[in-house]
């Protein structure tokens, strides 16, 4: 024992006289022997955590898309931002290569929105299961990547009765996706890639009428360059397909889920035993001296005689009391309660919950939530209560890049591949011109494909202030008129178009054209305007 005590000095002897080294690091501090150390973590690749996390993110995902109505609010929230009442495309074909001028390019833009907005609107013409038209495409594929954080698809041909067009597309369930790897296929987590990494197709998961599953692969592409099956997702280098969108606060809903239910179930407790009486009764001497016979008979059963015991005597004479005294609170028998007996006292308990802690925590958790999304606070609770303009003005102006981008990098790539096909069949069934014919196409799709995808404008505190930022932009001369029009989600050819053709029916039926700001003549100012883009009146 006396050598032990000896080691154990020695050992702080040793400590003390060891000179402490100063040093700087990431980290410094975080002891994994401490209650609050963070718990160790492993670096992996992306896409092996896509892997190992996805089924579960995404199960959870769309329970709480199911059973949570701020998610599910959020959801369509988000949705409405994104799309509006759906993308719709503006063509904007370079055919220089075949030496057009600028109004063959504009005619054969506006033929072709044309053609497509008509298919668009019936889902017989777009939807390969005929269910949904492009726009209700557009919004279910948003719901499975926020679910899921993958959209996927197919294109096909198919001729059904009442079609003009046989280019469909297939909307695909992302858990259809085969999450199986084999590297002598080059097989990844259900994406075939080449050996540069590219992705080249997929493996899918097919029920039958009997449910069971059947395995069917997908090409990207055919020869010709035509897109068969699609996957578009969002996220970090390496990664092979997504993750949903809620995954970081799947855990901040859970704890969510728990305070608004333990708070809910508390003040339920409470209020269900929110009156006592307070008694001094009963004691066994007082019980005794109720008088009470020895075959009295029992309340437990009138029809058996049998010894009372001094407590059922004593209920006997409180239930006699109470049938001939009440106090009534409220005119109803809920809020009707006995006279009290000499020695009772009526406490009533005011319900503790919730308390003054519970909102700032639920919204704390709230705001981690909407963050996630991307969105605003007041977006996924309705409160703007203490909102100002200027705070309502910074708010949408952090939000709407984020909006903008997931339109451009995820919305309209799915949009491309349904338009891409359309565009293809039009021109080779001599709908649309192509000079050239389709060898042409073939060898000029990109440039004749382009085309920009306009949404729901950018949402605005004050229409009137925004309406004289447009005004002092443009005479200062860094605004145009094509660039006002795409704020308000318009096309300025619409717009010029839509306001001549008002003019004339106007003129037609000597109806004034109303005055403008400093009182000038709408028509004398679109006269001008047309002479100034050399526009001849007809």
């Amino acid at each position: 024992m006396l050598k032990k005590i000896k080691s154990i000095l020695a050992g702080a002897d040793n400590q003390v006289s060891s000179p402490m080294v100063p040093k700087s690091s990431y980290l410094r501090g975080l002891n994994n022997g401490t209650a609050l150390a963070y718990p160790p973590m492993v670096l992996r690749d992306a896409k092996d955590d896509v892997r190992l996390a996805w089924g579960q993110a995404a199960a959870r995902s769309v329970d709480a898309m199911q059973n949570n109505g701020w998610i599910s609010g959020l959801t369509e929230t988000m949705i409405a931002l994104i799309m509006g009442k759906g993308l719709r495309p503006n063509f904007r074909p370079d055919f220089s290569w075949a030496g057009w001028d600028q109004k063959q390019t504009k005619d054969w833009a506006k033929k072709a929105q044309k053609l497509f907005e008509a298919d668009a609107k019936k889902p017989r013409h777009v939807d390969a299961n005929g269910r949904y038209n492009f726009s209700q495409l557009q919004a279910a594929a948003l719901r499975q990547w926020i679910a899921t954080g993958n959209i996927a698809g197919e294109i096909i041909f198919k001729k059904v009765h009442g079609s003009n067009t046989g280019t469909k597309i297939r909307l695909l369930q992302s858990t259809w996706l085969s999450s199986r790897s084999d590297p002598t296929t080059n097989l990844d987590n259900g994406v075939y890639v080449d050996n540069d990494g590219a992705t080249v197709g997929y493996l899918f998961e097919f029920k039958d009428r009997h449910g069971t599953k059947h395995d069917v692969k997908r090409a990207c592409y055919d020869h010709f360059g035509r897109t068969i099956s699609f996957l578009i997702f969002d996220g970090q280098a390496g990664q092979i397909r997504g993750i949903t969108l809620i995954a970081p606060v799947l855990k901040v809903l859970k704890s969510y889920d728990t305070l608004s239910g333990s708070t809910l179930a508390a003040s339920l407790l409470h209020q269900h035993f929110a009156a006592t009486i307070e008694s001094d009764y009963p004691t066994s001497e007082v019980l005794e001296a109720l008088g009470v016979d020895e075959f009295e008979t029992s309340n437990k059963d009138p029809k058996k005689q049998e010894p009372a015991t001094p407590f059922d005597s004593f209920m006997g004479q409180k239930v006699n009391w109470a049938k001939n005294v009440d106090i009534n609170l409220g005119g109803n028998q809920a809020g009707a309660i006995p006279h009290l007996m000499m020695g009772e006292k009526l406490n009533l308990h005011s319900p503790k919950h919730p308390n003054s802690n519970f909102e700032p925590l639920s919204n704390f958790l709230l705001r981690e939530t909407a963050m996630c999304f991307g969105a605003q606070f007041e977006d996924m609770t309705g409160d703007y209560s203490g909102m100002t303009q200027a705070s309502m003005k910074a708010a949408i102006s952090k939000q709407w890049p984020k909006i903008l981008y997931r339109r451009e990098n995820i919305l309209a790539p799915f949009c491309d591949q349904y338009t891409d096909a359309w565009v293809e069949e039009k021109i080779i069934d001599g709908a649309l011109e192509c000079p050239g014919g389709f060898n042409n196409f073939i060898k000029h799709r990109s440039q004749i494909c382009q085309r920009d995808w306009r949404g729901p404008a950018k949402p605005v505190p004050d229409e009137l202030k925004a309406a004289k930022t447009h005004q002092i932009y443009k005479d200062m001369g860094v605004m145009s008129d094509e660039t006002i029009a795409a704020d308000l989600d318009e096309d300025i050819d619409d717009v010029y178009e839509a306001r001549a053709s008002e003019k004339q029916i106007r003129d037609e039926l000597g109806i004034h054209g109303g005055l403008t700001n400093g009182g000038s003549n709408v028509d004398t100012l679109l006269d001008e305007r047309l002479e100034d883009i050399g526009v001849e009146e007809q």
